[in-house]
């Protein structure tokens, strides 16, 4: 029997530092990514999807993005998918569950568990399901304790699914909210347990397991596994799962730290380490750059052209944390000529640098506006 995990769709999620067409395409493959997961559970012959918790990122979202979700599930009837709430998106009154039942808009291959209790999941494989249900954003207490006592026929599989932050682990501080005991398998005699709400894979131990979102929602979390689902082959119930690991995320997320940039061939190899990463599918890149340095007046426009302008319309994202500065000294100033108000400010703003103090900062920003425009127009002019 096999089964896919997954968890932390955050349907309706939103993105503030991106524009509307990158929020637009972010938000889109957070649904098309279902597909991904479907076509996934049938080419590995699992006829199970679990997904644990999370499924949308508010408690009231719209109606049409409450259906968006079923009606891609709806699409795979041969699949059946296992659904429980998450803390953004809790068993509470009136909340997203209930409006889905009162809506009638849950497919017949999408279950619901809303209850602590279990479930018959696969009666060929005698395999049943524990989940435990959140009903309010945060608990103190452990959902998962009841599955230690909970009766199932004789011989069963044991399959849990929650969504919290496992003590023990290094992170108790994090675990005070939704904990989950990092023994639960072993305690409740669990195949393997189901987790949701670390948005990076996760393997606890041998049975407890976090999938991560299928989708990467945040800078930093393709290295820990996000963008992937679990697929998860039971031989038996006390057998150890065998666990396979599989891509189903289209976007990248990259952050680069420290990046000092001192010559223009600093800018190429920038811009080439960044294309390096999807080099036939650049708009599927979010890049986070933290640049510093110092650049020259023609360097500094070129990396103006180069990063700031063809590289970020070539990428879904390009988020820029600082900037290089301006190298420039008197001999610059020839640039702009031998006299006139042009060089006058210029030079201004060069001793104003040169001086230091608290407006040193604001006059280098100045100066190397004045420099690019300036660069600008005599690139403009015939």
């Amino acid at each position: 029997m096999k089964i896919v995990h997954t968890s932390d769709w955050q349907i309706g999620r939103t993105f503030s530092f991106v524009d509307d067409d990158a929020l637009g395409a972010l938000q889109a493959e957070r649904l098309n990514v279902i597909e991904r997961i479907g076509m996934l559970a049938r080419a590995q012959g699992a006829a199970h999807v679990l997904v644990a918790g999370d499924v949308y990122e508010h408690e009231t979202p719209s109606g049409h993005t409450l259906r968006q979700p079923m009606e891609r599930m709806r699409q795979f009837a041969d699949i059946s998918w296992h659904l429980i709430p998450g803390n953004h998106d809790a068993h509470t009154p009136q909340g997203v569950w209930t409006r889905l039942q009162r809506e009638n808009a849950v497919p017949a291959n999408v279950k619901l568990h809303l209850a602590s209790a279990p479930v018959e999941l696969d009666g060929a494989h005698n395999a049943w399901l524990l989940p435990a249900v959140l009903q309010r954003r945060h608990t103190l207490s452990d959902l998962t304790a009841y599955m230690d006592d909970a009766p199932t026929p004789e011989g069963a599989l044991r399959i849990g699914v929650a969504h919290g932050s496992v003590v023990g682990f290094g992170n108790e501080e994090e675990a005070q909210n939704n904990p989950i005991a990092i023994d639960r398998a072993a305690r409740a005699g669990l195949a393997y347990l189901a987790l949701g709400d670390w948005h990076g894979f996760n393997r606890i131990n041998d049975r407890t397991v976090y999938a991560g979102t299928p989708e990467v929602d945040r800078f930093g979390t393709g290295g820990n596994g996000g963008g992937e689902c679990v697929v998860v082959a039971f031989d038996g119930p006390t057998a150890p799962p065998r666990l396979s690991t599989h891509r189903t995320g289209r976007f990248t997320w990259c952050k680069f730290e420290n990046v000092v940039l001192t010559s223009s061939a600093d800018i190429h190899a920038l811009e080439s380490r960044v294309r390096a990463i999807a080099p036939e599918q650049p708009h599927t890149i979010l890049a986070w750059l933290e640049v510093g340095g110092m650049l020259g007046v023609d360097d500094l426009a070129l990396y103006e052209s180069l990063i700031d302008h063809r590289l970020r319309s070539a990428l879904a994202c390009l988020r820029l944390s600082g900037a290089p500065s301006l190298a420039a000294g008197a001999d610059d100033l020839d640039m702009l000529g031998t006299s006139g108000p042009v060089r006058a400010t210029a030079a201004a703003l060069l001793e104003q640098v040169n001086a230091g103090g608290a407006e040193a900062s604001v006059a280098q920003e100045a100066l190397q506006r004045l420099f690019l425009l300036w660069g600008e127009v005599r690139r403009a002019t015939p």
